[in-house]
């Protein structure tokens, strides 16, 4: 459609770069290429920390990036402005998907979302109280590695299973995450800033501040929030409060809403559309038509603001974040090197241990028992088409948390062993939750289409249990 549509008006040359174009979006918009992407920068950066490359690269990772404006310079190595700015702008996406989710998503209707928010939190509670009780005499500072689910990376891996696994379990699953980001961000402002400086906390107050004058003042524009949101970016990370946490504060006073009147706006583009027939002129080149270019240049900018900001910022910073902030971080933080280290020192450091099973033990038991325990008392209902054989798979799949777990372990340790055994408990507990939960719902799909009736696919078209019908509200 789009490609008939665009040979009405534009060149062969125009029409064939917007359909390269539209290809190019359907690839960057899957989430599963996404996932993979982060998955083989982690796989790159193991390889290369244990190759004769790896001195080349830690010396890269360590060199320092300087600014310098008049007399005051700014200075931090490639590794911190990975960590600390360009994650920034990944958390900038958190908060708009979850302001999104609050304005017209899941967590819009809190009976709605409050099964899988709360699931969500005894999945964090579970692998916090399981690594403590490995570390609480020597490592308790973390606790939190476990607690998260990496949205990306745990919706990319369930997307390859396709219809085995039913629509409503997968926005089940998305509301859970999301809950969870909001407990892992929570524990990161609490937890794991530094000591903080009055001063600069002041100065983010008003930054912060400024923020909500302009949101209060209904400026539509999104260039105004991002140039004070990287003012916040310069004070949050001098305060001692975690500087990606910026992020998630600018989009929250994005405007979610549009400064166009979309109920007069086909009246009013019908006007428009007279007026460029009027101006128009066959015989003369597009340069020497002013009043017809400024007619269109008027249409264009009205349209552009037809979207609210919230959404033009997620636009423009998604496909960098995932397909070049987060392989980056990947590949920045999956810096495991094991050469001349002992396997076994690492497999039994309680760190490793209780990282590696506060996720893949820790995550589905908290997640599956307070939603059966919730289901039990009658305070929820499981969504319609949603099993308790998906739920355990989510309960399982939950324990990827790549992203958040590997941030807080960088700030939870300052001892390289302890930041390696962390790490190397986040890479495998990862890969395990995923592998884990894939093979559950291929083994259960099998099974159920052995049963007598069973239906082939498994969960997919299964009906709710018995007590969970009608929930889908």
């Amino acid at each position: 459609m789009l490609r008939k549509r665009s040979a009405i008006i534009g060149e062969p040359a125009v029409v064939r770069r917007m359909s390269r174009r539209t290809s190019l979006q359907k690839v960057t918009s899957n989430g599963t290429i996404a996932a993979a992407v982060m998955v083989a920068a982690a796989l790159l950066a193991v390889i290369v920390a244990n190759s004769p490359a790896y001195e080349a690269v830690e010396h890269v990772l360590q060199a320092p990036l300087s600014i310098t404006l008049g007399g005051l310079v700014a200075s931090m190595s490639v590794e911190a402005f990975v960590n600390d700015f360009l994650m920034s702008i990944f958390f900038l996406l958190v908060g708009i998907e979850l302001k999104y989710e609050m304005t017209v998503g899941q967590l819009r209707k809190p009976r709605q979302a409050a099964l899988p928010m709360l699931a969500a939190v005894g999945g964090v509670a579970f692998p916090a109280i399981i690594y403590l009780l490995f570390n609480h005499a020597t490592a308790p500072h973390g606790w939190a590695i476990p607690i998260a689910t990496d949205i990306a990376f745990a919706l990319g891996v369930m997307s390859l299973l396709g219809d085995r696994v039913a629509p409503e379990t997968k926005v089940f699953f998305q509301t859970l995450a999301i809950a969870d980001d909001i407990l892992a961000i929570v524990v990161l402002a609490l937890f794991y800033g530094q000591t903080p400086d009055i001063a600069w906390c002041a100065a983010t107050l008003l930054v912060v501040l400024v923020l909500a004058g302009l949101n209060r003042r209904k400026v539509y524009s999104a260039r105004p929030y991002l140039l004070v949101g990287l003012v916040l970016w310069v004070c949050m990370y001098n305060s001692g409060i975690h500087a990606t946490l910026a992020g998630v504060i600018l989009a929250f006073f994005l405007p979610a809403r549009s400064d166009v009147r979309l109920g007069r706006l086909r009246a009013w583009l019908g006007v428009q559309a007279r007026l460029l027939d009027d101006t128009y002129d066959d015989e003369s080149h597009v340069l020497g038509q002013h009043d017809f270019t400024a007619a269109a240049e008027r249409i264009e900018g009205i349209m552009h603001h037809v979207t609210p900001p919230l959404e033009r910022v997620e636009r423009s910073i998604s496909v960098p974040v995932n397909f070049v902030i987060l392989p980056l971080f990947a590949f920045v933080n999956a810096q495991v090197r094991l050469v001349g280290v002992d396997p076994m020192a690492i497999v039994s450091d309680p760190v490793t241990q209780g990282a590696f099973l506060g996720a893949v033990l820790g995550k589905p038991v908290g997640i599956i028992l307070v939603t059966w325990l919730l289901v039990r008392v009658g305070f929820a209902k499981l969504p319609r088409h949603v099993t308790w054989d998906q739920v355990i798979a989510v309960g399982i799949m939950g324990g990827m948390g790549f992203t958040m777990s590997i941030l807080i372990a960088g700030l939870a340790f300052s001892s390289p062993q302890e930041v390696m055994a962390a790490k190397c408990a986040i890479l495998a507990g990862s890969f395990c939750a995923g592998a884990l939960g894939v093979a559950y719902v291929h083994l259960d799909g099998h099974f159920r289409s052995k049963k007598p009736g069973g239906e082939k696919g498994g969960d997919a078209a299964a009906a709710a249990p018995a007590g969970s019908d009608g929930a889908g509200e």
